[in-house]
């Protein structure tokens, strides 16, 4: 099966709700019954990150995958593009697809996992578990791996190949885990990324939403994060602060899209947590 059918069969099982989202809406997509579990994508990207969890976590929840606005199949929101506009976008929509006072669970990845914690002190109680997976957000020190750029009258193939490339540069540590269907994905979440997000991974807007959060928080992160790797003991030292008995679980060998290197590991390891 080629990486389009591979996408659209998942896509073919979930059912679509969209919310407002400024003058546009916002699509959620879901999957599965039970407690809520919202997962929230990285920059320039879209549900897809989540493609190899989305089936193993909806057979114990229902999984509320949105594209946030500005990605996917979401509209725009107006700028200025910034965490909070996405974080009470994200809240308000999450209103409506599941009402309050249910509880549920949220994780995020990378820049999904700052506006996760922003819409974990929206939500307040009914939060019951907050997964931050590879955020930046905190304020603290990380890396800044250099880009292969394109260049003028590259070829289909070249085009490929250099987002291949980057992939193994930044998101993924072993080789191999930039496939075809990895790199399909890629191609196509940053064809449709229009939302700015500029400073937002770099800033500290995770790390101020924090002490509103009072949801039990868990980190999640590759051993070989391409932005985190020679400070991981500073992520978990920092979320400590919150959380005294922090779950801080390194996925060896992984990199920062450790949801897709990892998705049998990370599977494993966020049903565990939900379920305590």
């Amino acid at each position: 099966m080629n990486a389009t059918a591979v996408v659209a069969a998942l896509d073919s099982r979930a059912t679509r709700q969209p919310t407002p989202a400024g003058a546009g809406a916002m699509v959620w997509r879901a999957w599965g019954k039970g407690r809520p579990l919202v997962l929230l994508h990285g920059a320039a990207g879209s549900w897809t990150h989540w493609l190899r969890n989305i089936p193993a976590l909806a057979g114990r929840f229902m999984v509320l995958a949105p594209d946030l606005p500005g990605f996917g199949d979401s509209d725009t929101p107006p700028e200025p593009h910034t965490a909070d506009l996405l974080a009470g976008l994200v809240s308000d929509g999450l209103d409506r697809v599941a009402p309050p006072p249910a509880p549920l669970d949220l994780a995020g990845f990378s820049m999904g996992g700052i506006i996760a914690g922003l819409v974990a002190a929206r939500q307040g109680a009914r939060v019951r578990t907050l997964v931050l997976i590879g955020p930046n957000g905190l304020g603290l020190r990380h890396a800044t791996p250099a880009l292969r750029r394109g260049r003028p009258g590259m070829t289909p193939d070249e085009i490929r190949e250099t987002h291949r490339e980057n992939l193994r540069i930044l998101m993924l540590a072993d080789p191999a885990a930039a496939d075809d269907l990895a790199v399909h994905l890629q191609m196509e979440n940053v064809r449709r990324a229009r939302f700015k997000s500029g400073g937002i991974p770099e800033s500290d807007a995770l790390l101020r939403a924090l002490p509103a959060v009072s949801a039990r928080i868990a980190g999640v992160w590759g051993e070989r994060d391409a932005f985190a790797a020679p400070y991981l003991d500073d992520r978990r030292q920092t979320l400590a602060r919150f959380q005294p008995d922090l779950e801080f679980c390194i996925i060896e060998g992984a990199g920062h899209w450790v949801v897709y290197e990892a998705a049998e590991r990370v599977n494993a390891v966020l049903l565990a947590l939900l379920d305590r």
